[in-house]
């Protein structure tokens, strides 16, 4: 199974370049339409994907399919279903560990679990609902053949999970261009979108970091994750230096940047057989 080749499908990483302004990004989303190509996805599912297999049989959840950018839609749901297959398996094996995750952590970790596994649950959902099969679960390897030990070493546990939950809010936020056709999806992204990134913050604090991205290390991670920051050290907005007043730790922290298809291809691409 090669996940990576649906990555440069998805979104175009020059269309939130940081060459041109947010507010141009805006004006261009806008302006979208089903001729322009919009290429790459932040875990690359291309053999998982098959959008002529259609669900037999709807959910209870009704949403209209009427937008020009359906295929891109599909592909962008089968995406975050996969990110969110990725996180869900990683927390219930943690929690079935015995003796990994402290009790007084063990708490946190079971509700960001139960999130985890409803967002699974919506996105098969909206999948069936437009008539389109939910990609499989993929097979994980979240010891990179052995080079990680997250569920012997507590530690790499909690330093995987900040990853994933960093590299997701960034992925979920590349993905604008290809649901923001459907209102529906585009609310829902968007919840879950702020929940990860409710994640991400309590994680971060957890490993006594900051609950937001200063520059691009991502803050007491080992140099392995620092292509998760990649480009969270930019202080240029709409042509404004945010670091001007404060200084670039608070001028990169008061935005967040989304992450390029091919960045979160070698970043997600790791961890899936």
């Amino acid at each position: 199974m090669n996940i990576l080749k649906l990555l440069d499908k998805l979104s175009n990483d020059k269309f939130f370049s940081t060459e041109a302004s947010r507010l141009d990004a805006i004006k261009n989303m806008a302006n979208f339409s089903s001729n322009v190509a919009i290429a790459a996805v932040p875990l690359g599912f291309g053999a998982l994907i098959s959008s002529s297999a259609k669900a037999e049989n709807s959910s209870d959840l009704k949403i209209t399919s009427t937008t020009l950018f359906d295929d891109k839609l599909i592909e962008a749901l089968q995406l975050a279903l996969t990110l969110e297959y990725l996180e869900d398996e990683y927390y219930r094996i943690g929690l079935d560990t015995s003796g990994l995750i402290s009790s007084s952590d063990r708490t946190v970790f079971m509700q960001i679990s139960k999130h985890e596994t409803a967002h699974v649950a919506f996105l098969k959902s909206a999948l069936n609902s437009l008539g389109e099969t939910p990609v499989p679960k993929p097979t994980f390897d979240f010891t990179v053949s052995g080079n990680f030990s997250p569920f012997t070493d507590y530690n790499q546990f909690l330093v995987l999970a900040q990853a994933f939950e960093d590299t997701g809010v960034r992925a979920y936020k590349g993905q604008a261009g290809n649901v923001m056709g459907n209102k529906q999806i585009l609310q829902a992204a968007l919840q879950i979108h702020s929940v990860e990134a409710r994640h991400a913050s309590q994680v971060r604090r957890m490993r006594a970091n900051k609950g937001w991205i200063e520059l691009n290390h991502g803050g007491n991670m080992p140099e392995a994750t620092y292509p998760v920051y990649a480009g969270e050290e930019n202080v240029n907005q709409a042509g404004f230096n945010t670091a001007t007043a404060f200084g670039p730790e608070a001028g990169s922290a008061a935005y967040d940047e989304i992450l390029s298809g091919s960045d979160a291809a070698t970043i997600a691409g790791l961890f899936i057989v």
